[in-house]
Parts: C-alpha cells; structure tokens; sequence
C-alpha cells in the first residue's frame, strides 16, 4: 500500500520549503526590528479555551475544530488559531506584568475545511500581538508592519489593504440587533448557513462567501451610521495615522472577520493573485479577549498571516540559492576536494557537493540551481595547489589559490 499525506495536509520541501524559510527569515528580522518576542505554543489546548472565545455560533467552533478525547477523558482541541494560544500563554507565564506585551510566533494551525488552492487542514500561520496597548497607533503599527512585510516577500505582486471600525461594544450591540431584523426580511434568500445566524451570529452573514448572501448584505446597514463618539474617534486616529505613514487603504463598512472577538478596528490584506482564498493578511483589535480567558481586562490587537497561500506568490518571492558547488573531477582527488569542502563551510560559506565525479553533469546540476560559482578539482589543479574558479554568471573562470577564494566569497 502506498501511503500519501491525509487529505487536506501537505509536505514541504524543495523550492517550496526555501521560499517557507525565506518568509519566516523575513518576519523574524521584521520582528526584531518591531521589537516583539518570539513565543512558540503546544499545538494542542484545553477545548474550552476556544469554544469560549472564539464564539459558540463561529464556523470554526462549529465545523471546524480537531476535537479529541486523551485517555483521561479531558476534551482536547488542536488550535484552530493562533491569538488564543498566545494570549493563555502571556497569561500562564506572568508576561503580562510589564505592559505592553509584544509577541510573535509562527506554526501549524489545524481547522477542517474543504481543501482548496490556498486553503489547507493543517496549515502555517504567522501571528503578532500587542497585549496592553489602548492607543490607536497600536493598531496603526500593527497595519503598517504587515504592509511593510509584504512588501518585502512580494515585492512585484500587488496586494489591497482594507479597513473598517466594529466600534465598541455599545456599537456591536445595536448593530447587531438591525442586521437581525434586515436579514430576517430576506430569510427565504439566503444560504441554509446564514439563515442560522440570523439570531445568534448576524455579523457573520457580512462575511459569507456566497454569492447570492453577498448580494444582500450589499444592502444591509452600515457599522459606521451606529459609531459612539469614541469609536468613531478612534477609526479616524487609525486613517491619520496610516495616511502619514504612506500606507494606502480602503474602507468596506462589511469587513468583520471570522472570529467573534473583534472590536474597533479589522483590516485584511488581498490579492488577485489567488482566486478566491485571496486574503493574505488579517486582524483587528480584541479589547476584551485577555479578560475572558483568565487574564487582566487589559486591550489586545493583532494579525495572522496564512503562510501557504504567500508561498502560492512562490514566482515573486526571491529566494537565496547556494554560493558555491565545488566539482571534483577524478575521484583520486578527493581527499585535496573534502580539505576545500570542509574549510569552506568553517569560514560559514554555504557549499554544495553533489558526490558525481563527472564535470558535465555536475556543472548542469549548478547551472540547475542558479550557483553562482563553480570551484573545480582536477590533476592540473591537485598538482599545482590551486582551484579553478568558474563564474556560471559570465561563463569566466580563472585560477585562484584558497586565500584568494575566500576573499572573494567573503566580499
């Protein structure tokens, strides 16, 4: 029997897995510069801890969770997301002492969704989070730091920020009580899923991706008519502060997300690029996440951000390929190759050794993998103590001596 990978996982590897390390080698630099800390969570959680917070009528909570009994009968789930995660974890190692918190981390996330292009069972996501922070340009920040890195993983690809304001809690109250009463009058139109959440869940109906549900919610009541004076006061902190910074936006008064945590600000990176699953990026504000999981009633923001559906934008990402292969023609030449080989690596250059003793073919292995220099071993090169150094860029070669090879790798 042959096995492949459980519907909806997938491996990583090859040029797939050099553009995944260069993403996560892009946000950890960002990370540092933005000054947040890494975090790394089990995968696994107390049910409860999701079923409370991410909202009881939420398609994740109600389709979506990898839920499992251990052998003490304890209700386990696998996260379905990562904010949650994050927040028990500042909260059972006391890293809410000092406010604000700033994490970050990356990982699988598990949710069982119908597979698609973008969209996977298992899949890696990318999660910052500013925990204690009230101030508007901590959700500023937390935009212009995901604009910033997209642009530096997809630099050719265009992708569209867009904003909107949940407001407070007072704000979400009496919206929700409208979109109710719209959506009831268009019961017979929607999706058998939406008619469900009509009552208990409205907000997600703006959300659905159906497309007669989409039509409707065109219509609907617009957030911003039901503002208090300080929501609509901060949504217009967050527009001045993004203007200042040159970070272009715009407002869709339909933009909830998919979590019922949300408050003040949402927002979502697209593309075009993708087809359906085109959100790249997305977040918003939580004030009141932190106090229903057990910590302080202090205020949250935050982003997630799919790493598989980057890696789809795999042909504008650049990624770094090896420096040097180093050919050995004849195998009595070994010995004077592995010396090279291993020094090499010591002084911290990145080297390929394919194990061929066959210049043609392996000069078509570096050509293959975009090398940029070949060091090639034969009798005149053993018999000389030197190496001939070939730039595959430019098709020149010359002979070098050791010294000379590192003081070109190292420029």
């Amino acid at each position: 029997m042959k096995f492949q990978p459980v519907k909806g996982a997938h491996d990583i590897f090859g040029k797939d897995l050099l553009i995944y390390k260069f993403i996560i080698k892009k946000i950890s630099e960002l990370a540092k510069i933005y000054d947040y800390q890494e975090m790394i969570t089990p995968i696994f959680e107390n049910t409860e801890l999701f079923l409370k917070n991410l909202g009881e009528n939420s398609d994740v909570v109600l389709k979506e969770m990898y839920t499992f009994n251990d052998r003490s009968n304890k209700s386990l789930t696998l996260r379905p997301e990562y904010t949650t995660s994050m927040i028990r974890a500042a909260i059972s190692n006391n890293l809410l002492e000092k406010l604000p918190t700033r994490l970050f981390g990356y990982g699988p996330m598990f949710r069982r969704e119908r597979p698609q292009k973008g969209r996977f069972r298992q899949f890696n996501q990318i999660n910052f989070e500013i925990l204690g922070a009230n101030d508007s340009y901590s959700d500023a920040e937390m935009i212009i730091l995901a604009n910033n890195f997209l642009t530096k993983v997809i630099p050719d690809n265009e992708f569209q920020l867009t904003i909107n304001s949940l407001g407070d809690l007072d704000t979400l109250s009496k919206y929700r009580k409208e979109l109710s009463l719209f959506f009831e009058k268009f019961k017979n139109d929607l999706s058998e899923d939406s008619k469900i959440k009509i009552q208990n869940n409205p907000l997600r109906i703006l959300d659905s991706k159906d497309p007669k549900d989409i039509e409707i919610s065109l219509s609907a009541p617009k957030i911003y008519n039901y503002y208090s004076n300080f929501a609509k006061s901060k949504f217009e902190e967050v527009q001045t502060y993004l203007k200042s910074s040159k970070v272009s936006f715009l407002i869709n008064p339909n933009l909830v997300r998919g979590l019922d945590y949300y408050c003040h600000t949402v927002f979502e990176f697209k593309t075009n690029s993708l087809g359906s699953q085109d959100t790249l990026i997305g977040g918003g504000r939580y004030d009141g996440l932190i106090k229903s999981i057990g910590g302080p009633d202090i205020p949250g923001v935050g982003f997630a951000c799919g790493i598989e559906r980057l890696m789809l934008l795999g042909d504008n990402i650049l990624k770094e390929t090896s420096n040097v292969q180093v050919i050995i023609i004849d195998e009595k030449f070994k010995n004077y190759g592995f010396d090279l080989i291993n020094n090499l690596r010591t002084n911290g250059i990145e080297t390929v050794y394919d194990y061929r003793f066959n210049l043609k073919k392996s000069l078509s292995i570096a050509n293959h993998n975009k090398v940029q220099y070949a060091i090639i071993i034969g009798e005149e090169e053993f018999t000389n103590s030197y190496y001939t150094v070939k730039n595959l860029l430019d098709s020149t070669q010359e002979k070098k001596t050791y010294e000379e090879i590192i003081g070109l790798l190292k420029k």
